[in-house]
């Protein structure tokens, strides 16, 4: 993906918000395309937009083995280094939408730690179709954009692996390519294929338009004080 063209797309796409592209989208004939499953919500209320940046993960076969808990602080080190790895990490550029295929599995592969490094890195957020985070407490009061299916309590180890990243995944339905747009916020996430970004964008920002004038002169006719949702 070229970084440039990643920066101008999300450009076209500053301040819409998901009604507004999923408006965009069906002006393109997508009408049934891209709205991921209203299940997975923010773990807070916010907005972010973003390049997807994908990678995916599955379900830990095992077997579990038997260890004394220094054994097993030993075997948790290894589990990290050589199973469930994140090599994505290392590619992350300014802007870039985390999403992350974790198979629906209730474990907290993302929490305040590594999610602030990945915020530090420039992600604009993160999207799971599983728990896939914890330390929520914290991640909320960092201000760490997530959209997920549930909050997890557990740790990765003996729970899940790393399979591949930079390839196409599945999360709430919708198939997601590296290089989409992903556009998330109080009223849950959209996806737009890349091949389409820019036109979509076009027609959301037609809608947006109306809707800020129109909401704008009712502002002003009520009397009620101008917020930056009208300006």
């Amino acid at each position: 993906m070229d970084h440039k063209e990643n920066l101008e797309l999300l450009e076209l796409y500053k301040g819409l918000r998901v009604a507004d592209v999923r408006d965009g989208m069906d002006w393109m004939g997508y009408h049934f395309y891209g709205s991921v499953d209203p299940t997975i919500r923010p773990l807070w209320r916010t907005r972010a937009t973003g390049i997807a940046r994908t990678a995916r993960y599955v379900p830990y076969e095992g077997p579990l083995p038997k260890l004394s808990p220094e054994e097993y602080t030993e075997w948790a080190d290894y589990y990290y280094r050589e199973i469930c790895t994140d090599p994505w990490v290392q590619n992350i550029l300014p802007g870039d939408f985390i999403c992350l295929d974790v198979a629906g599995l209730d474990v907290g592969l993302i929490g305040s730690n590594n999610s602030l490094g990945c915020k530090r890195r420039g992600a604009a957020g993160f999207l799971t179709n599983g728990g896939g985070i914890r330390d929520t407490d914290e991640v909320i009061i960092q201000q760490i954009p997530v959209w997920c299916k549930f909050i997890s309590k557990a740790m990765d180890q003996a729970r899940i692996r790393f399979i591949e990243k930079d390839t196409p995944i599945a999360i709430g339905g919708v198939a997601i390519y590296p290089g989409d747009v992903v556009v998330a916020d109080g009223d849950g996430v959209i996806v737009v294929p890349r091949k389409i970004a820019r036109d979509v964008a076009k027609w959301a920002r037609r809608e947006s338009d109306a809707d800020k004038a129109s909401r704008l002169q009712q502002y002003k006719d009520m009397g009620i004080p101008l917020d930056d949702t009208v300006k």
